[in-house]
């Protein structure tokens, strides 16, 4: 008889280590895409495709960005002072219809934004804040900024542009983002890297300045003392600080993000060389993190590993260090370079997103663009299917946002031959944007990530559950 105690104590430690074997924390990562609507990148593929030709591209687009386990996509709105949605202040973006400001019975944000939604994903409405008329434009509305206050408008090389040193410009702007927070449930705001242009040239090739003058004399003349960068640096500051205290004001857990040009100034000593933003577009995008303005940013780091100069990882881990709050940073990533040389494959782009992941702060990445996900390049969809995004995700929380937490649903259970059901029902007035359902088998435990719409899930009986755990998730993770 004593010869077999131990055996028994055995098989009991067993049994209790596999009851008390934890449930598993659900894997944290932003994973996005940026649908650009500029010159017809991603949507719509042409102009002039009817409402049901428009609707379609839009259910495929998320059909497919939800096969790849993303969790939200990046839609760009405001292209040109033009509108991808309903507005009483900017005209109908060409893009969609052919002609600027010619009306369409259908708001692609709107149609976005429910669809998106329904499966779970998130949308961030994604503008660009002083570009008025990009050079592939073919027609002006008489309801366009240039026609309507053209005393706020730049020629600058090919382009037209707002002013950023004007402060009737910055409100104007405000105003189209704060517009589309108050009508719209969009999930984030989003700037990209345009903020100042990229610099263009001469005929000598020589760059071209800014014609700020006249705000740059008014300033001077009213006792102004910082250099003219520095006090370009402020307007572009002030009126990033003014975006995000509006924006939350109308509503406090919307996520603010922006994605700059992935090097901030150029370090030598860390062999980082090329576009120093912070000089030339006057954007100070270390300013923003450390400050907490944002709550992530997205540094567009479009370089491979071996590239010399512009080394993913290295500036990678530089974003992580200046990151003192302890912000998102979810950088930008380019499939579009995939093929462009003998080091840009698929597999690199599988290899940025792991280095994302050794730290919550940096786990997240948005890819440019919708096109090179669609086109399949080099494979990518399959890289990401097998080997980063082979689970599903929810967003990493942001503890700066205080809000309260969705309360857990009332879950009911039932078993017949062929299935194990879980049927639940949401308690409380903070309703979930998506249900994590956590099932333990013989195997241990698994998990999937479903959206809200649906509050059940069936499960093989071939499997023996033995429990179900259903959690509920919000918005912000």
């Amino acid at each position: 008889m004593k010869k077999t105690i131990p055996a028994v104590l055995g098989f009991l430690l067993l049994i209790l280590s596999l009851n008390a074997q934890p449930v598993p924390q659900v894997e944290r990562e932003f994973r996005a895409v940026w649908i650009a609507t500029v010159d017809n990148i991603d949507f719509p593929t042409r102009k002039n495709l009817s409402i049901d030709e428009q609707k379609a591209e839009l259910i495929r687009n998320l059909e497919l960005a939800e096969s790849l386990k993303l969790n939200a996509v990046v839609f760009q709105v405001r292209p040109q002072c033009d509108a991808l949605y309903q507005s009483k202040i900017e005209p109908w973006s060409e893009f969609l219809t052919g002609e600027m400001g010619r009306a369409q019975a259908f708001d692609p944000l709107q149609f976005l934004i429910e669809q998106a939604h329904r499966r779970g994903i998130l949308v961030h409405a994604w503008f660009n804040p002083y570009r008025a008329l990009h050079p592939v434009a073919k027609t002006v509305s008489p309801k366009h900024i240039s026609n309507t206050r053209p005393d706020l408008v730049r020629r600058y090389g090919k382009y037209l542009w707002l002013d950023p040193s004007d402060k009737e410009v910055q409100n104007y702007s405000l105003r189209v983002v704060l517009d589309v927070v108050k009508r719209y449930d969009v999930d984030g705001i989003h700037f990209d890297d345009y903020f100042y242009p990229y610099p263009e040239k001469d005929a000598a090739g020589k760059n071209i300045e800014f014609p700020d003058d006249a705000n740059w004399e008014k300033y001077q003349a009213a006792g102004g003392r910082l250099s003219r960068v520095d006090w370009r640096r402020k307007n572009v500051n002030d009126f990033i600080a003014a975006v995000g205290r509006g924006a939350k004001k109308i509503k406090p857990e919307i996520l603010y993000g922006v994605s700059p040009f992935g090097i901030w100034q150029p370090m030598p000593e860390k062999g980082i060389e090329g576009f120093n933003a912070y000089a030339e577009l006057y954007a100070d995008a270390r300013k923003w993190l450390r400050d907490g303005t944002v709550d992530y940013l997205a540094p567009q780091l479009y370089w491979e590993a071996a590239r010399k100069g512009q080394s993913f990882p290295i500036l990678l881990d530089w974003w992580k260090a200046e990151n003192i709050l302890k912000r998102h940073i979810w950088v930008g990533i380019a499939p579009y370079r995939i093929g462009s040389n003998q080091n840009f494959t698929a597999g690199e782009i599988s290899s940025q997103i792991g280095l994302t992941k050794n730290s919550i702060e940096t786990r997240g990445a948005i890819h440019f663009s919708f096109k090179s996900l669609r086109s399949d390049l080099g494979g990518i969809q399959n890289a990401l299917r097998q080997t980063v995004y082979a689970r599903d995700a929810v967003i990493p929380a942001s503890s700066w946002i205080k809000t309260s937490r969705p309360l857990a649903p009332q879950v009911k259970v039932t078993r017949d031959a062929q299935f194990v059901r879980a049927n639940w029902t949401e308690r409380g007035k903070r309703k979930a944007f998506r249900f994590v359902v956590y099932a333990k088998d013989e195997n241990g435990w698994s998990y999937s990530v479903l959206p809200a719409s649906p509050k059940s899930i069936a499960l093989s009986a071939d499997r023996k559950i033995e429990k179900i755990v259903v959690t509920s998730v919000d918005r912000l993770g």
